[in-house]
């Protein structure tokens, strides 16, 4: 499985010298002017769309759609100079804070009442997927990890705001929910632990088959330490037709010392996705050999 960067678009600059080594020194030649370039993100390790890995990222087929909507222009005053106009004119991704059991998001040029753009923050949660949705996080900067560590506590504060709120929308919580499941990856704290529970609890009753909040909640239980609880949640997400799901229900399985429905669910993966065959066939070579693994250890070992 190899999996390379699809959208680092929005939120790289937010993130500047914390999330690399350091910027690095250019001379130019014809001056004595010094240029410092951030160095590129590292490749993201897990998968970025957990739905379909053949598909772009969720947050890169949200913002085509937005491209792709018409876009009613606005003229606003700039934040930083009230007496100057700043005219919007590329549509954002905005979703409800309140009052919204559905998801809904919407592209316009500006949050209204009750509503926040969230492009950013996708974009960053998106990232951080890559790295950390599973435990453990998969990182090979040092400092690239510091930064997304940091950057993450912010954004979940901020989620965490709009999510306190006894109506906020499904939007809302399912954002705030990713972010402290993978705070919890990154060991940031027995906080984001509770948090993520209870964000899930609040979710699945809103809507029990929600197909990602299912996913999430599975193999965040699973991870840990709650495999027998995982199941009918990760169960739920594979017949959602989410492509993560077996991998996770595999992993889960191992983890319950079960190999022969581990390596049942991966022969099932084989068979629904065979483009994955080598790597299903990798890991069942591995789950026979090893008494207990972890399939995201396997596919790090051999990638």
């Amino acid at each position: 499985m190899t999996l390379k960067p699809l959208a680092y678009s929005l939120i790289a600059a937010l993130l500047l010298t914390a999330c690399s080594s350091g910027p690095v020194k250019h001379q130019q030649s014809n001056s004595s002017q010094i240029v410092f370039t951030e160095p590129d993100l590292t490749p993201p390790f897990y998968a970025l769309n957990p739905f379909n890995y053949a598909e772009p990222p969720v947050f890169e087929l949200d913002l085509k759609k937005a491209a792709a909507q018409p876009v009613a222009k606005m003229e606003v005053s700039r934040p930083e100079n009230p007496s100057q106009k700043l005219v919007l004119d590329t549509n954002k991704l905005i979703i409800p804070t309140v009052n919204s059991k559905d998801r809904a998001m919407k592209y316009a040029v500006l949050a209204g009442d009750n509503e926040i753009d969230i492009t950013n923050i996708d974009d960053f949660l998106q990232m951080v997927e890559g790295k950390a949705r599973h435990y453990p996080p998969q990182f090979t900067d040092r400092m690239e990890r510091k930064g997304f560590e940091s950057k993450l506590k912010e954004v979940s504060t901020q989620l965490d705001t709009l999510a306190a709120n006894d109506k906020a929308s499904f939007d809302i919580l399912i954002r705030a929910f990713k972010a402290s499941v993978m705070g919890r990856n990154l060991d940031l704290g027995s906080a984001y632990t509770t948090k993520s529970l209870k964000y899930a609890q609040r979710i699945l009753k809103i809507n029990k088959d929600d197909a990602e909040a299912n996913l999430w909640f599975g193999f965040s239980l699973s991870e840990g330490g709650g495999q027998r609880e995982a199941i009918p949640y990760l169960d739920r997400a594979m017949k959602a037709g989410v492509q993560e799901a077996y991998l996770s229900s595999a992993n889960n399985f191992i983890g319950m010392e079960q190999k022969k429905n581990a390596i049942q669910t991966l022969k099932n993966y084989k068979v629904k996705y065979p483009e994955e065959a080598e790597v299903a066939d990798r890991l069942i070579l591995e789950i026979e050999k090893q008494n207990r693994y972890n399939v995201w250890q396997i596919l790090k070992k051999t990638s």
